[in-house]
């Protein structure tokens, strides 16, 4: 069975990017442009990893991360942000987050990562 990827950023770029990247490795992929849409998405379905910017439209990043681990949905994260000194004591608190990741990030540094947190 494919695992599953959610990968939530509100720019598509960035979005088609690592859907395309995920994707051509074998992962089930989806996306969502604000964290109110990755929040909907993660109670429907059962996702094995969580790429979510750290900075959001509507709902942010930290947020959705919070309410994920407050409704006790365990669920590995990876976080992306243009400023990881500012977010990592935010991030640090949870127990979900696996890496921070600073925007601009090397593409196959992602690919190594989520292939190593997501194998079996």
């Amino acid at each position: 069975m494919k695992r599953k990827i959610l990968i939530v950023d509100d720019e598509i770029g960035i979005r088609l990017l690592l859907e395309d990247l995920l994707a051509s490795e074998q992962y089930e992929v989806r996306t969502a442009e604000n964290g109110k849409e990755a929040l909907e998405l993660v109670k429907i379905h059962n996702f094995d990893l969580l790429l979510i910017d750290y900075k959001l439209p509507i709902m942010d990043g930290i947020e959705v991360m919070k309410q994920i681990e407050k409704e006790n949905i365990v669920l590995d994260t990876i976080v992306m942000s243009g400023l990881v000194e500012n977010i990592q004591e935010d991030t640090y608190a949870l127990k979900n987050v696996k890496k921070v990741l600073s925007k601009p990030f090397d593409v196959l540094e992602v690919r190594n990562f989520v292939n190593q947190l997501l194998a079996d």
